[in-house]
């Protein structure tokens, strides 16, 4: 390993770095946000922008730090692709003059700092384990919404055909209800047209808003145990930077000490050579 990625491999695992890069990502979500205001941008625009010059700099300066601390492991991490992604993709022509897409790169700078606390990367690698189960549960969901949807157009089509006048509507309507926001008005409403409005609201209620949703939380819960799990066998399969580095340290001190003992005549080496004179 030669000094350059010795000294990058000591910068990246150092606590300051991963908190310098933080704040920089905190900067310049602050200075995206001060832009959205028109008196703010009159005022100090120029200072505005020179900070956001100042950032992609640093995100510049901060890749080309990872990259010589681990070079051909570089692209490896799916982070390292996503960050110069990021910081590279304003750079592009057609990309600069797109003021829309432009602000949506700036913007996405801010989901890097999943990158520097691990219990944000958990959590994301949680998400994205748990979306095969979240769509069977959007299945399910939209079978049952479905259901209840013809049902209400049987029962309040012609009652309420603003809100029940096709399954679309009613489709709408009931995934409305799923937050159980204005459902006392609701029931009230139906028991006007049928008694059996009761039954209906009240077993959607227990279907759709309690057992859809306690259904949600065990998929997301379970994948997020897993990431947890995942990530808490890698990091006591791996050891850390720093002592894999301590172990190079003291292999290189081992060999420089053995060298010079190896490189030296022993006894009967020195004997041969003195008799040969």
């Amino acid at each position: 390993m030669t000094r350059t990625a010795l000294l990058c491999s000591r910068l990246v695992a150092a606590s300051w770095f991963n908190l310098a890069g933080f704040a920089v990502i905190v900067v310049n979500a602050l200075t995206l946000g001060l832009e959205t205001y028109e008196p703010v941008v009159a005022a100090a625009g120029g200072w505005l922008h020179a900070i956001e010059y100042a950032c992609v700099a640093y995100f510049a300066v901060e890749l080309l730090i990872r990259f010589g601390a681990s070079r051909t492991r570089f692209f490896r991490d799916g982070w390292n692709v996503f960050d110069l992604l990021i910081v590279a993709a304003p750079l592009l022509p057609g990309v600069r003059e797109n003021v829309t897409l432009l602000r949506l790169l700036r913007l996405a700078r801010i989901v890097r700092t999943f990158r520097f606390f691990p219990s944000l990367r958990v959590i994301l690698v949680g998400i994205r384990r748990s979306l095969p189960g979240l769509g069977s549960f959007l299945l399910v969901t939209v079978v049952l919404l479905y259901g209840y949807a013809i049902l209400g157009w049987m029962m309040f089509g012609d009652a309420y055909p603003e809100r029940y006048g096709t399954v679309g509507q009613a489709m709408l309507t009931l995934f409305l209800l799923l937050s159980l926001d204005g459902i006392t008005d609701t029931l009230q409403a139906g028991r006007e047209v049928t008694e059996w409005a009761v039954l209906y609201y009240v077993s959607y209620m227990v279907a759709a808003c309690y057992l859809l949703t306690n259904l949600l939380v065990g998929v997301v819960l379970t994948a997020l145990q897993e990431a947890h799990d995942e990530n808490r066998g890698a990091k006591a399969a791996e050891p850390p930077l720093n002592e894999q580095l301590a172990r190079l340290h003291l292999l290189i001190g081992e060999l420089e000490r053995r060298l010079p003992q190896e490189n030296l005549p022993g006894p009967r080496t020195a004997e041969r050579e003195l008799l040969k004179d």
